[in-house]
């Protein structure tokens, strides 16, 4: 931090070109929403090549783009005492398993009671600012009803450093799945852009490559089950709802997703039975280098009690 503001550079990839600057910043710096890039822009606080670009520059690919973040106002939201399970912390960062349930940050229908609200009390406001007053310290996030580990910076050296691992897609994340149906092939690739639908606005959808984001996610099955599979998701990238539009796409939803699957008849009488009412996902593994030591570091989650015993209900 310096004068109050904290100065992030980045490189604009290739894939970028053709893109609007606002957008292809947003893929880049994924801590920074592109609606606060473009207010930045507008503020002259990002520049490239010494000159203060539109949101609506189209990039070529391999611009170095210089953001100036102001230092966030003090937070917004309530600290409250929620309890967290907590993997891994020091000055820094810290790792926590999210329960299903629990949603990352406060927002229209959330305005407390979330992960950002039990971080505020842990962490007596000692978070980074870059992501704004809404989003404290976070650098990534995963859906309410997503259980599994996520990274929080508490200082901006460390979102600066996350985030930048993020954009480069060199950090590691493994999801755990229980599918419908059996892949075939049972271990692959899907690659397909994600972007809006452009009818129902709270769904992401397979788009053409212009007008969504890249997305890779390479699957393989680990357990086949009753007309259902437990599939171990690698991300390439991090899109929103990656998982769940790339494994409905390929003919084989999430069990539980109400979003992008219909409940197939030979799982909706155990799903009730079991109260299962979520998409059986988690996000078991992460892997990142700590921004500040360049340690490696690799944590694990274990399978959740609910997913556990669909699996075992299912089992073959």
């Amino acid at each position: 931090m310096s004068g109050g503001k904290s100065n992030i550079s980045v490189i604009l990839p290739a894939e970028a070109a053709g893109q609007r600057l606002d957008r292809a910043l947003a893929d880049a710096l994924p801590s920074l929403s592109r609606e606060r890039l473009k207010a930045l822009m507008l503020e002259g606080a990002v520049t490239l090549a010494g000159k203060r670009p539109t949101p609506s520059l189209k990039v070529v690919g391999g611009e170095e783009v210089s953001v100036s973040v102001p230092e966030a106002a003090p937070a917004t939201a309530e600290a409250q005492q929620i309890p967290l399970s907590i993997v891994y912390e020091d000055a820094d960062l810290l790792v926590v398993d999210k329960p299903a349930g629990l949603v990352v940050h406060p927002a229209a229908g959330n305005p407390d009671g979330t992960l950002v609200n039990a971080l505020l009390h842990h962490c007596a406001g000692g978070l980074s600012g870059i992501g704004g007053v809404a989003r404290p310290g976070i650098v990534h996030r995963i859906d309410k009803d997503t259980s599994g580990l996520l990274v929080v910076a508490k200082t901006d050296l460390a979102h600066e450093g996350l985030a930048k691992q993020f954009a480069t897609h060199s950090i590691g994340r493994r999801y755990l799945a229980v599918v419908a149906g059996r892949p075939s092939p049972p271990a692959g690739r899907i690659e397909g852009a994600i972007g809006r639908h452009p009818v129902h606005r709270k769904k992401m959808d397979i788009v053409s490559p212009g007008k969504g984001k890249h997305a890779v996610t390479h699957y393989r099955t680990l357990q086949p089950l009753k007309d259902a599979a437990l599939v171990e998701c690698r991300l390439e990238t991090g899109r929103t709802h990656q998982v769940r539009v790339h494994m409905a796409s390929s003919g084989h939803a999430l069990l539980g997703d109400p979003l992008y699957g219909r409940t197939r008849a030979s799982h909706r009488d155990l799903l009730k039975s079991l109260g299962f009412g979520r998409q059986a996902l988690h996000a078991r593994s992460l892997q990142f280098v700590h921004p500040r030591t360049q340690e490696n570091l690799t944590f694990e989650s274990p399978v959740p009690s609910d997913i556990q015993e669909l699996i075992e209900a299912l089992a073959v």
